[in-house]
């Protein structure tokens, strides 16, 4: 049941990421861009939860990925809140 919440919270977050895209490229807004980004550092870092739970031995740890995979998202997403309130 796990296995299934790791991918769909993946599809998700790649589908959030499809949708910011697309209306990245219909407006230009920055502030669209950045979140499409942080979504797309989110996603990788499901499927480095799916990768690091179900599919690598237990001996193999991949959390310091995972979460530089989500602090990279989160600080894209930070630095684009900063950038277009300046």
């Amino acid at each position: 049941m796990a296995e299934a919440v790791y991918l769909l919270c993946a599809a998700t977050s790649l589908l959030c990421a499809f949708l910011l895209a697309r209306a990245w490229r219909a407006d230009r807004e920055r502030l669209l861009l950045w979140s499409m980004l942080c979504f797309v550092a989110l996603a990788a870092n499901n499927v480095l939860l799916f990768v690091d739970r179900v599919i690598l031995p237990t001996t193999v740890d991949l959390s310091l990925y995972r979460s530089l995979a989500a602090l990279f998202g989160l600080g894209m997403l930070l630095f684009g809140l900063i950038w277009d309130s300046a």
